[in-house]
């Protein structure tokens, strides 16, 4: 039997980022992903232009229908967009007992806001505390705890603990917004730092999607049963070949997208 997957997440028309790269990154890795599609966006390299929200019920309604009828082994929750939304997934998948990846997504590479200032408080309430591992970007990470972006390897360790006091099992603080010629992402858990996963900062404008690609494919080894640290490290070796084989995708005029099957299609 495949492994199944369940991405729950907004939708990118220019597919680089958000329900499209989520399936394509669980189809990489060999995992069947199954969706439930929060918002519609009109968005593109450049920039999102429009964004419609699902109405709770049809959320709802699709996620039932997917957890009545497939084995799923692991959530990954990307774009919610708003509080309802955030309620009405919080309490569809209450009797989910397998792991769940929480992407808190708030903003698009363009610098688009996609998570409205009042759902941050039901986000970091509703959901934080069911996440298996949280996978927040530092700006992200900021703005759950209310707080400046973390500065220094120290910081970034304080605040991840800190994430896991809001009930996380574990965050991953991703640093592709920290400076430096090596990017640092940190695997955090209660007692601190389990994992640290390092890579060289490429020279790359085509880094869109980066977020929701990590998050599925960590969601995508748990849901084969890897263990968290192997899955991280999986995701984590996988996105970077993504980010390499970019440039050579040629799509958009903006922040283009990672190259999902790069194992698979030369660009």
């Amino acid at each position: 039997m495949a492994a199944i997957a369940l991405t729950i997440a907004g939708s990118d028309s220019g597919g680089g980022a958000g329900i499209q790269a989520d399936l394509k990154a669980m189809s990489a890795l060999g995992v069947y992903g199954a969706s439930v599609i929060t918002a519609v966006t009109a968005q593109n390299t450049c920039a999102v232009t429009a964004v419609h929200g699902i109405p709770t019920q049809v959320i709802r309604a699709q996620i039932d229908a997917v957890l009545g009828d497939f084995d799923v082994k692991a959530i990954k929750i990307g774009m919610l967009a708003t509080p309802e939304i955030i309620g009405v997934v919080a309490d569809a998948i209450a009797g989910f007992d397998g792991p769940i990846v929480l992407d808190p997504v708030m903003v698009a590479k363009s610098g688009d806001a996609l998570l409205a200032t009042e759902a941050v408080g039901a986000l970091r309430h509703l959901l934080v505390p069911r996440a298996s591992v949280l996978t927040p970007n530092l700006p992200e990470a900021a703005c759950l705890l209310e707080t400046n972006d973390a500065g220094s390897l120290n910081e970034v360790t304080a605040q991840g603990r800190a994430l896991v006091a809001l009930g996380a099992d574990t965050v991953l603080m991703k640093g592709g917004h920290a400076s430096g010629a090596i990017c640092h992402d940190l695997l955090v858990g209660p007692e601190g730092v389990l994992a640290e996963l390092t890579a060289p900062r490429l020279a790359t404008k085509n880094t869109h999607g980066t977020g929701c690609t990590l998050s599925s494919a960590i969601a995508a080894g748990l849901a084969k049963g890897l263990t968290l640290k192997s899955a991280v490290q999986e995701a984590h070796t996988y996105l970077q070949g993504a980010i390499i084989a970019a440039d050579d995708l040629h799509v958009g005029q903006g922040h283009g997208p990672v190259h999902h099957f790069h194992r698979v299609w030369p660009a």
